[in-house]
């Protein structure tokens, strides 16, 4: 499974999504938009969106911290 994170440094929802992975033993990928413009620009063609976090899973896209939809698309109970 590939999981891989759009973040920036000051998003509240950034950091508990990241704790969320982190507690159920998920390993991802972080990328810093707000560091790489190719990246962020690569976050808005994907998901249609400016706002982070942006996750894909597997390439699926979950915009913003969507537990729910996280933990079915992750098999997290």
């Amino acid at each position: 499974m590939k999981v891989k994170m759009y973040t920036t440094p000051s998003c509240p929802w950034c950091m508990r999504e990241k704790e969320f992975l982190k507690k159920n033993k998920i390993p991802f990928q972080e990328v810093d938009v707000s560091a790489n413009e190719q990246e962020a620009a690569q976050m808005v063609e994907k998901s249609g969106q400016m706002g982070v976090p942006v996750t894909e899973v597997d390439g699926q896209i979950v915009v913003g911290f969507d537990e729910p939809r996280l933990k079915a698309l992750l098999n997290v109970k």
